[in-house]
């Protein structure tokens, strides 16, 4: 009769049966893996115990304060720096802003009245402050919000 593949099994003793630990003193019982008394050898602690030390969630400090979600933050141009860019005058928005490399891209622009301004400037952005807008019309300019 030929050799099959159903015929064909484990050399004796090749496999051996997991050793179940922690089932009693018959069969490898004993301290199963757990060491020798205290805390870790006993039944529950939970997942996060520090041995009592003062946890991690105690030690962090508290969440303080807010964020506000309808913040609107505005990329800031004071009224000297318009004069130095432009200093012949004319209409200036946010795209001239942009291309002078004042502001970046994409973003709010307040003019905001820091410094001097000497020549007559068409300025149009979405915000003023009072102290720009009134520069601004002193040297016979305009303040456009958009």
């Amino acid at each position: 009769m030929p050799l099959k593949l159903h015929h064909l099994r484990p050399a004796p003793g090749a496999k051996t049966e997991r050793t179940r630990v922690g089932r009693g003193e018959g069969s490898k019982g004993k301290t199963a893996g757990r060491g020798t008394k205290g805390t870790g050898a006993r039944k529950n602690t939970p997942q996060n115990f520090e041995g009592g030390q003062m946890p991690l969630h105690m030690r962090l400090p508290k969440l303080r304060g807010f964020k506000n979600p309808f913040r609107v933050e505005y990329q800031v141009v004071n009224v000297a720096r318009l004069g130095e860019l432009f200093p012949s005058g004319g209409e200036v928005g946010v795209a001239d802003l942009v291309a002078a490399g004042a502001v970046r891209d994409g973003n709010l622009v307040k003019v905001l009245g820091n410094g001097e301004l000497s020549v007559a400037l068409q300025v149009s952005a979405h915000a003023f402050s009072a102290s720009a807008k009134s520069k601004i019309e002193a040297a016979g300019g305009t303040a456009t919000q958009l």
